[in-house]
């Protein structure tokens, strides 16, 4: 079902079916999201990754399915939500360009608002002179790019808590996921 008027969402659920905690079978899902009035309802595998298609604005669809969760599924999760053509836009602007040859070791971090420029300075990890080599990792407007090329179990940036760093929720898919759900949301 797609709704007159509509746009196609792009919902990234942090925290879902990571490890044992925070269990969502991908049906669950959809059915609530289409329960929601979302049209077009798609997940990428296991992921807690949706896209869809609504006439409502990314604010309004997070807040809307953060409560879905907690009350129909039962599980509490912070949701952040893009239009495709600010995936695209975000993909567009990836200063790793060529250095990053591996999607699976190349991360883009959505961001649930721009960092305060204090905040941002005061993260070395993202200095020009950081000791983080092999890993990079830079902000562009309000994402992370992260290029970690031994992975990101063995990445100077595996125990950075970017969300207290920035001042504000991260969630991180890599570059292969994120290919993915903009790929699902062609026509």
């Amino acid at each position: 079902m797609t709704t007159r008027g509509a746009t196609t969402l792009i919902a990234l659920i942090r925290g879902i079916n990571v490890g044992t905690a925070k269990r969502v079978a991908m049906a669950d899902l959809r059915e609530m999201l289409s329960g929601l009035g979302y049209g077009d309802v798609r997940t990428l595998l296991n992921s807690g990754n949706a896209v869809f298609t609504t006439p409502a604005s990314a604010t309004a669809v997070a807040a809307a399915i953060e409560q879905g969760l907690h009350e129909t599924l039962k599980v509490p999760a912070r949701v952040l939500v893009r239009s495709r053509a600010q995936v695209i836009d975000a993909m567009e602007s990836d200063p790793f360009g060529d250095l990053a040859t591996d999607g699976s070791k190349h991360f883009l971090g959505f961001l649930d608002a721009t960092p305060a420029e204090d905040l941002v300075t005061a993260v070395q990890e993202l200095a020009d002179d950081a000791n983080t080599g092999p890993d990079v990792a830079r902000l562009v407007k309000d994402h992370l790019y992260l290029w970690c090329p031994a992975g990101i179990s063995k990445a100077t940036f595996a125990a950075v808590n970017w969300d207290k760093k920035l001042g504000t929720a991260v969630t991180m898919r890599n570059w292969n996921t994120v290919t993915k759900l903009v790929a699902m949301t062609d026509g």
